[in-house]
């Protein structure tokens, strides 16, 4: 893994707020590498506890946000990085700690919509908490999404006008704020990811397969409009392994628009799976 170089002596102390799979733990390795202060507001029940192991960490919930906010200032802290899967909280987890029912009145209906929801979170944290709101790529080197094969294995036509249909669709229905991921088979749609995440989509796509006429793609993207800067749609092992399972021929990211957590391991099981990782270029 490469990282960015962070040695400059007025970078401010990090907040790392982590969820769930292994991003939060490759950032807190490139803290460490680079020597960059930083704290650990770990999400009970999402994070995993073997990447907290050494670190300066406190668990937090959705119901006591306010009194993590106001820790994280105490502590110094002045950027901060949304990375890990996080469930969608609950209307009476949020108002259950007053500063998120503030916020919550302030959005009203937005939080039905994941995108307005976290454009909502990013500018109440900057423009009222004060805090500075970084991209994970910021951290790290070599994670967003390059053009191209990745692996030894590439897809063929069929594939592509797969890929090409999935990227389509997410644009579509990305603009009402549904999904960033869509497994298709030879033109035919079999899921579009909702609430029940990538993992689940490609189990119950594996189902509605149609082994006889092969095929099957993953298409992950980001939605119109969405803030680059949290929840770009991310790849990893774990991405890999069910789509073999399922029996997919690959998976296809856009450039600049995907994360790919632990590349070099992803690779290294797709090439042994058998199927493809592929990067869109941005202007297709």
């Amino acid at each position: 893994m490469q990282y960015v170089n962070q040695k400059q002596s007025k970078v401010a102390k990090l907040g790392i707020i982590a969820g769930a799979g292994a991003l939060p733990g490759q950032i807190i390795s490139a803290c460490r590498e680079a020597g960059r202060d930083y704290h650990v507001l770990a999400f009970e029940g999402s994070a995993d506890p073997r990447w907290l192991d050494g670190t300066s960490f406190t668990w937090i919930r959705m119901s006591n946000l306010g009194s993590a906010l106001d820790y994280a200032r105490s502590a110094g802290i002045g950027e901060l990085v949304l990375v890990g899967g996080i469930p969608r909280p609950s209307v009476i987890e949020l108002m259950s700690d007053r500063r998120s029912a503030k916020f919550l009145a302030k959005v009203g209906t937005r939080i039905l919509g994941d995108d307005n929801i976290l454009s909502a979170v990013v500018r109440e944290l900057e423009e009222t908490e004060g805090f500075n709101i970084i991209a994970p790529e910021t951290i790290l080197g070599e994670i967003l999404a390059p053009p191209g094969f990745y692996g030894k294995v590439v897809p063929d036509e069929n594939d592509m006008q797969d890929i090409k249909r999935g990227q389509s669709i997410i644009q579509e229905l990305g603009r009402f704020d549904i999904g960033q991921a869509v497994v298709i088979q030879n033109g035919l749609v079999l899921g579009v990811e909702a609430a029940e995440g990538t993992d689940n989509l490609i189990k119950r796509c594996g189902g509605l397969k149609r082994p006889e006429i092969g095929g099957g793609v993953l298409v992950k993207a980001a939605k119109p409009n969405q803030s680059l800067r949290v929840d770009l749609p991310a790849v990893g092992i774990a991405t890999v392994r069910a789509a073999s399972k399922a029996g997919l021929r690959g998976i296809a990211v856009v450039e600049e628009r995907a994360l790919l957590v632990e590349r070099d391991a992803m690779i290294e099981a797709a090439d042994a799976s058998e199927i493809f990782i592929y990067g869109i270029p941005l202007e297709t």
